[in-house]
């Protein structure tokens, strides 16, 4: 039985032929990723819903009204008719507080009322006692000037919270699943692009002194301390609809989301980024400070334009790597998609298609080309440049530096861990300064092109037009949420309305194989004879213009089969197969070479 699970899990591929989604088994706990509410949160936010006013005509009326999602929305009204016996002094108490503070802040909408409120809860010890903070000094004035609401949390959560806060804890988690499976996505995503895993824990040198009972000298030690970094995803009821705040508290980071909310598209990936990113930039400090003079420069001319910006120049490292690798994800992978698309639907094979022709090969929401022998988008681009841009004006100076170097190693597949020294290293700091000028054209594309989808309300971008396509990414969805006979049989109805499509035949063999994790031996073989009779379908109903990377994934997987049932000598032949299809982006040619090495030794 450990022999087929181990099989099982072989044949799973972190490029799919049609989407880059988690792979199955897929635990966020193993990357440091908690998906949990916070009940110090929702006691602050709860205690800020008491708070009203009276408006111009005598009416009673709430004194913070942030919009809220749906889910939200429900509970506030669940939470207001709770409310509504709540000692009247407290309120007032409550009231007056949040309405001084409000009028302090005049042009400040509510959710930017609330945000400071937010990072005050996390200042509290754990519910019952929601504590003070033990030290004050280091905290931040606007944290500061609402910390001395804390008192009146931690009576309001004793006489109105406490008896039904179980009951909201529970509605609480019900928003869990959609957000756990949109953190997978994400998470999945960015790891996949930078080839590497978090770091879960951070090593301390404290020095500690003692005294030598016989000497009576003093001792000098180092002692080596171990400390867990955790990241996260606080689903908030009551946090406001389309405002996500971030906290990085230590070894801890947290971020803080309305439900319903898509981790993937949100300001949710630079947050796990800088977790991801933070000690990697820790552990080359040393190279950071022999260009500190040069980065210091780049950093006081743009603070003459923007005064807000930092001058640390190990916060504008971390900041420019994060945005470099946020804004050249989002383009990898849309090339990706496109490109594997634009080859399946492709006549003539991309190696026929000439550079004078530049001709459009695929429509996508951003039109695909081929120029000089290489695919351009040049919406993505465009959108690339604008990203960067805002991301430069905000301190992130080296933005496009570390963008260029990602994009030179994004088919390479390097570890961003063990390469980021070579990119700092080879940085010359004197051809960042003239970078907005460089994209000012790009970047009024991209404005244009960003107020246009504004225009457009309740459209949404898509990657991909072809129906399949889509059908095969919903899916997808349902698969990584392991519903697996949902999927087998959302599935099944596709290929009767697309008989003989070669991508639905892959679909149904992943779907096989990932069943049979966690089966007992027969299941599990089971499981097994369905994926290998799908991906032998996918060769036989592909055509000239199949996808490559699709027969290349289809035949490694094919060959593990043949591995695991010890026919070693077919195995070899597939995964000969697979080698000669060519090293096609998006395929396994590297897997096959390294299966047939290891075969032949074996022989």
């Amino acid at each position: 039985m450990k022999r087929a699970l181990f099989f099982v899990l072989i044949l799973i591929f972190s490029v799919n032929a049609f989407a880059q989604n988690a792979q199955s088994g897929f635990e966020l706990s193993g990357y440091g990723v908690r998906v949990e509410p916070d009940k110090r949160l929702i006691a602050v936010l709860a205690t800020l819903e008491a708070a009203r006013t009276k408006n111009d005509s005598g009416a009673e009326v709430q004194i913070i009204n942030t919009p809220l999602s749906a889910q939200g929305e429900k509970f506030r009204q669940q939470l207001r008719s709770d409310l509504a016996g709540l000692n009247e002094d407290l309120r007032q108490k409550i009231s007056g507080f949040v309405l001084q503070y409000k009028k302090r802040r005049p042009q400040a909408t509510d959710a930017e009322i609330v945000a400071p409120f937010v990072s005050m809860a996390y200042t509290l010890g754990p519910v019952p006692d929601l504590s003070d903070p033990v030290r004050t000094t280091d905290l931040p004035g606007d944290l500061l000037e609402v910390l001395d609401f804390a008192p009146l949390v931690r009576e309001f959560y004793r006489s109105a919270l406490s008896a039904k806060f179980d009951e909201y804890i529970k509605e609480y988690q019900k928003t869990d699943s959609e957000l756990r499976t949109s953190a997978k996505e994400m998470v999945s995503k960015l790891l996949d692009y930078l080839h590497t895993k978090p770091q879960l824990t951070f090593v301390e040198r404290i020095k500690t002194e003692s005294k030598d009972p016989k000497t009576k000298k003093t001792l000098q030690k180092i002692e080596m301390r171990e400390r867990e970094r955790r990241f996260y995803i606080v689903p908030e009821m009551l946090a406001p609809r389309g405002t996500i705040n971030f906290l990085n508290i230590g070894d801890d980071y947290y971020v803080v989301v309305p439900p319903e909310t898509d981790l993937s598209s949100s300001e949710a990936r630079r947050a796990f980024l800088q977790f991801v990113l933070d000690p990697l930039v820790l552990k080359n400090a040393k190279d950071v400070l022999t260009f500190r003079e040069r980065i210091k420069t780049l950093l006081d001319e743009r603070r003459k334009q923007n005064a807000t910006v930092s001058p640390d120049v190990f916060l504008a490292v971390l900041r420019s790597l994060v945005a470099a690798v946020d804004a050249r994800q989002y383009a990898f992978e849309k090339y990706q998609a496109a490109t594997l698309e634009a080859r399946r639907n492709s006549r003539k094979p991309i190696s026929e298609q000439t550079d004078a022709q530049g001709r459009k090969i695929s429509k996508l929401t951003e039109e695909l080309f081929v120029i000089n022998g290489k695919f351009v988008m040049p919406a993505v681009d465009d959108r690339v440049a604008l990203e960067l841009s805002e991301a430069y004006e905000k301190g992130a100076i080296l933005a496009f530096y570390f963008a260029d170097q990602l994009k030179g190693s994004e088919d390479a597949g390097f570890d961003i861990a063990s390469s980021l020294r070579d990119m700092i290293l080879s940085l010359d700091a004197a051809k960042e300064t003239n970078r907005l000028a460089q994209f000012a054209d790009a970047r009024k594309r991209a404005l244009l092109a960003r107020e246009e989808r504004r225009k457009k309300a309740g459209t949404q971008e898509m990657v991909i037009d072809n129906p399949v396509t889509k059908r095969l990414l919903d899916i997808d969805k349902i698969t990584l949420a392991k519903n697996y006979a949902q999927a087998e049989t959302e599935l099944k109805k596709l290929l009767e309305a697309n008989p003989g499509e070669s991508r639905i035949y892959y679909a149904l063999g992943r779907v096989a194989s990932l069943s049979a994790e966690g089966a007992n031996e027969t299941e599990a073989r089971r499981h097994l004879l369905e994926a290998k009779v799908a991906y032998e379908n996918v060769i036989r109903s592909a055509t000239a213009n199949t996808d490559k990377a699709l027969l290349s994934l289809t035949y490694v997987a094919l060959a593990r089969i043949y591995e695991f049932y010890d026919n070693n000598i077919y195995a070899i032949k597939l995964y000969e197969t697979a080698i000669k299809i060519g090293d096609t982006p998006g395929g396994a040619y590297n897997d096959a070479k390294t299966a047939r090495e290891r075969l032949t030794k074996e022989q």
